[in-house]
C-alpha cells in the first residue's frame, strides 16, 4: 500500500509541475504522453500477471524470450504509429521515439516485478514497485525541475526509465533469507522440469487487464460523448470516488494472487471478503459524507452531487470484487476469463448510448446496472474447478 501511494504520489506530481513550467500546449503534449505510456504499457501489466501466474506454480522458468517480444511489440507499436500520431495527437515527431524507450523500460521491469510477485517477496515487490515508479517519473520531474522543457524531460524520463529494468533484475536475482518452513501450498516440485512462460499466457493476462480498464472506465468515455460539457465535467469528478473504491483494496489481491494460482480456495474467499468489506465501507463512508467526498474530488462547485457519491462508490465497489474473481480466473487456468467483462462493456454502450436517457442519471443508473451484470457474470463463471492445491 504505501509503494503504490508513493507511485501514484510521482504520477500525480508530473502534471502539477508541468502546470507551473510548461505552457498550455506543451502541458497537452505531456499529458498525451502521459496517457500514451499507460496505454502501450498495458502489455506489462499482463506480463506481470502471467509471470506471477507461472511463478507461482512452477517457480522461476525461463521469461526472457516472452518478456523480450512483449516488450518489443509495446514499443514497436509506438515506434511504427509516429507519423499517425503525430498527424493526429498534434505532437512532436521525436516525443513517440522516446515514450517507446519508457514502454519498453516499463513492459521489462514488469517481468521481474512478476517473479516477487508470484514468489511471495512482498517486500521486495514493495520495493520494485517504488524503483518503477520513481524510473518512470523521476527523470521527467528532475527534468521539469531543471526546466528543460517539454523535450527535455521526456529524454530525461527515457533515460532514468531505461535503467530500471537492471535495478530490478538485480533485486529479484539477489538471494532471498530463508524462512522457517510453514504449512502452506508450494510450488511444483523445483527438480521436475517446469514448463515455459507462453505467449497464450502473456496474452490471457494482457486481455484480462485490458478488459477491467476497459469496463470500468466506458462510462467515462461515454460522459464524454452523450453528456453536455458541463455534466460530464461533473461526472468526471463522480468517477474519481469510482476509481478510488476500485484501487484501494487491491493490495488484497496482489497478496492473495499466487496462492490462488496454487488452488487455496480459503485465500480466494478471504480476498473477496475482505474486498467487499473494504467497499462496504467505502460506500456507507460515501453516503454519509457525499458532498465532502465531492468537495475533496472536484472543488466546492460540486458539493450538491454529493446525493450521487453512493452510487459511484458502489460502481468502484463492485468491480474491486470482480477484479478479485477476474484474476482467480487468470490463476486457475481458465481459457477466457474477461470474456463477462467485454460482454458487459458492450452491453454498457448500447444500454448508456439507446436506451437510458442522455442525463447524468441516465448514465450513473446504467454504469451502476453494468457493474452489478459483470458481477453475476464473474461469479457464475468462476464456479469452475481451480487447480487442486499442490502438496
Amino acid at each position: 500500500m504505501v509503494a503504490g501511494t508513493a507511485g501514484n504520489a510521482l504520477a500525480y506530481l508530473v502534471p502539477v509541475l508541468a502546470a507551473r513550467r510548461l505552457d498550455a500546449a506543451e502541458l497537452g503534449v505531456l499529458a498525451t504522453a502521459l496517457g500514451l505510456v499507460a496505454i502501450a504499457s498495458v502489455p506489462g501489466l499482463g506480463l506481470q500477471l502471467a509471470v506471477a501466474v507461472h511463478h507461482a506454480r512452477h517457480g522461476r522458468t525461463t521469461a526472457r524470450r516472452a518478456t523480450l517480444t512483449t516488450a518489443a511489440l509495446s514499443g514497436g507499436v509506438l515506434v511504427a504509429a509516429t507519423p499517425l500520431l503525430a498527424t493526429v495527437l498534434r505532437i512532436p515527431a521525436e516525443v513517440p521515439a522516446l515514450l517507446a524507450v519508457t514502454t519498453v523500460a516499463v513492459v521489462l521491469s514488469s517481468r521481474w516485478l512478476g517473479e516477487l510477485q508470484g514468489g511471495q517477496r512482498f517486500l521486495r515487490l514493495a520495493l520494485g514497485m517504488a524503483l518503477l515508479a520513481a524510473g518512470r517519473y523521476g527523470g521527467v520531474i528532475l527534468g521539469l525541475l531543471l526546466g528543460a522543457g517539454l523535450t527535455g524531460s521526456l529524454l530525461a524520463g527515457a533515460l532514468l526509465a531505461a535503467l530500471t529494468p537492471l535495478a530490478l533484475a538485480r533485486l529479484t536475482t539477489a538471494p532471498a533469507p530463508q524462512a522457517p518452513a510453514v504449512s502452506e501450498p508450494t510450488a511444483a516440485d523445483p527438480a521436475a522440469p517446469a514448463p515455459a512462460l507462453t505467449a497464450a499466457q502473456i496474452v490471457t493476462g494482457c486481455g484480462a487487464t485490458l478488459a477491467m480498464l476497459v469496463v470500468s472506465y466506458a462510462d467515462l468515455l461515454l460522459a464524454r460523448q452523450l453528456l453536455p460539457p458541463a455534466e460530464s465535467g461533473a461526472y468526471a469528478v463522480g468517477t474519481v470516488l469510482a476509481k478510488g473504491a476500485l484501487w484501494a483494496p487491491q493490495v488484497v489481491t496482489v497478496l492473495a494472487l499466487p496462492r490462488l494460482a496454487r488452488g487455496d480456495r480459503r485465500s480466494r474467499t478471504v480476498a473477496l471478503a475482505l474486498t467487499g468489506a473494504c467497499g462496504l465501507v467505502l460506500v456507507l463512508a460515501s453516503a454519509l459524507g457525499g458532498g465532502l467526498a465531492f468537495r475533496l474530488a472536484g472543488g466546492e462547485d460540486y458539493v450538491r452531487l454529493g446525493v450521487h457519491a453512493p452510487v459511484f462508490a458502489a460502481i468502484g465497489a463492485l468491480y474491486a470484487v470482480v477484479f478479485v474473481l477476474l484474476n482467480a480466473q487468470v490463476a486457475a487456468g481458465a481459457r477466457w476469463p474477461a470474456a463477462p467483462l467485454w460482454t458487459a462493456a458492450v452491453g454498457l454502450v448500447v444500454v448508456a448510448g439507446a436506451i437510458a436517457p442522455h442525463t447524468f442519471t441516465g448514465l450513473l443508473w446504467s454504469a451502476l446496472g453494468t457493474a452489478v451484470a459483470a458481477l453475476v457474470a464473474m461469479a457464475l463463471t468462476s464456479r469452475r474447478r481451480i487447480p487442486t492445491t499442490s502438496a
